[in-house]
């Protein structure tokens, strides 16, 4: 006869639920590995940039729903469904998400530039151009550079989801088939254009913007929100180059990266660029 199964042994908990062991193990700063006296700030760094990426991850899955099925769920989804509400809600989260990673530039902040040189050498070829789920954000949203893929590992499934989010339908995309359902006059060659194909601005689209604002509230407000999101994504960038200035000053990045000169240059660029465009029409 055997014992029954202790229940306590099988019930989940907090640790358990969130895996805390296993999340807790991932932080390893090599200045620990080389044998040499550990830098007490490289485990802040990792930190940091660990949870960027699982806020990356979140933002994904509040924009493009479920992995397995995109455009199931999440922003894009509830766009599919015609509920702007919804889509509202969701975006409304991912500026609070947004609001947070501006937040950690502060924590980050606290580290010196001696501080952060003191274990830099141990970052070797590693770089933040290398993070495939910002890269698949930003392909969410519309951008279309062959850029993105700079940095791909050939066979890693992560930067095969940025090459595939290239080729479907961005936010933006769904945005505009979303006005559409509304019977708004979107040109029926922007909604049919190659997802693959690089957004520009169009005049035409601006047009039916403006007539969005001046009589569909919903549609609008959902708008207003998009350019929360735009906005958003320009202040947690240029939060970003500063600390790197503030951090290595002129100095290229690391990985060969050339730092704040590049990271510069993605300033001010906008990822809705007839949202902006249409406030001169009113």
């Amino acid at each position: 006869m055997t014992d029954a199964p202790d229940p306590a042994a099988s019930a989940v908990t907090y640790a358990s639920y969130l895996e805390v062991p296993g999340l807790l193990s991932l932080q390893n700063p090599r200045s620990e590995q080389d044998g040499q006296l550990a830098e007490h700030d490289e485990l802040l760094f990792i930190t940091i940039h660990q949870v960027y990426e699982l806020w990356f991850k979140q933002v994904l899955h509040e924009l493009r729903g479920d992995e397995a099925a995109p455009g199931a769920g999440g922003v894009q989804g509830a766009l599919a469904e015609g509920d702007a509400y919804g889509a509202m809600a969701l975006l409304g989260r991912v500026l609070k998400i947004l609001k947070t990673l501006v937040s950690q530039v502060d924590v980050l902040e606290t580290m010196t530039p001696l501080q952060f040189n003191s274990f830099r050498a141990r970052l070797e070829s590693s770089s933040g151009f290398q993070s495939a789920q910002f890269r698949e954000l930003e392909a969410v949203l519309g951008r279309r550079d062959p850029r993105l893929l700079t940095n791909a590992v050939p066979g890693d499934p992560i930067w095969d989801r940025v090459r595939a989010a290239t080729s479907r339908p961005s936010v933006w995309g769904s945005y505009l088939a979303f006005l559409a359902m509304r019977q708004h006059p979107v040109p029926a060659e922007v909604l049919e254009q190659d997802p693959f194909l690089p957004l520009e601005s169009n005049e035409s689209v601006q047009h039916v913007l403006a007539l969005v604002y001046r009589g569909d509230d919903a549609a609008a407000l959902l708008a207003e929100r998009l350019i929360d999101l735009d906005e958003g994504l320009q202040e947690w960038r240029y939060r970003h180059v500063k600390m790197v200035e503030r951090t290595i000053g002129a100095k290229p990045g690391t990985g060969g990266s050339s730092g704040v000169g590049y990271l510069s240059s993605t300033l001010f660029t906008p990822v809705f660029p007839d949202l902006w465009a249409v406030r001169q029409q009113f």
